[in-house]
């Protein structure tokens, strides 16, 4: 356990090699021109990128900043989009977490293709229940 004012030692998982997060959007994830809404992408982009957090800081995360996300490629209902992360800076009580998103096509002329959709950073503060910063140690 850390001491209090730091956080304990993070989840084991591997993001690198296997996505954070993998879904399949549905229709309720639509916009009016019958792709995935950007906003549903973002609050996937920040889910992904807090289990990268975790995975250095077993604590609660709150979103600071997100940045640049450009949307190279629609999602379509039915893809399976898998979202890949990466700590790429870990500061005193701060992670920022780079995230890149790709669906897999299940239907049309490019069904089975993998596809980069975007990719952006997301800056997190690790917090304790009081709301306190949490200092993130460095073991």
């Amino acid at each position: 356990m850390g001491s209090p004012g730091e956080c304990v030692p993070g989840i084991d998982l591997d993001t690198t090699k296997e996505p954070a997060l993998r879904i399949i959007l549905l229709p309720k994830d639509t916009n009016g021109m019958g792709t995935i809404f950007g906003g549903a992408i973002l609050s996937y982009i920040d889910l992904a990128g807090a289990v990268e957090a975790r995975r250095h800081c077993n604590a609660i995360f709150v979103t600071v900043s997100m940045r640049e996300v450009v949307f190279r490629h629609p999602v379509f209902v039915g893809d399976v989009v898998s979202f890949y992360t990466k700590a790429k800076k870990i500061g005193t009580t701060s992670i920022t977490v780079s995230v890149r998103v790709e669906a897999i096509r299940v239907i049309g002329e490019q069904a089975g293709e993998r596809i980069h959709v975007t990719e952006g950073e997301v800056v997190y503060v690790a917090m304790d229940q009081e709301g306190n910063k949490l200092r993130i140690s460095s073991d």
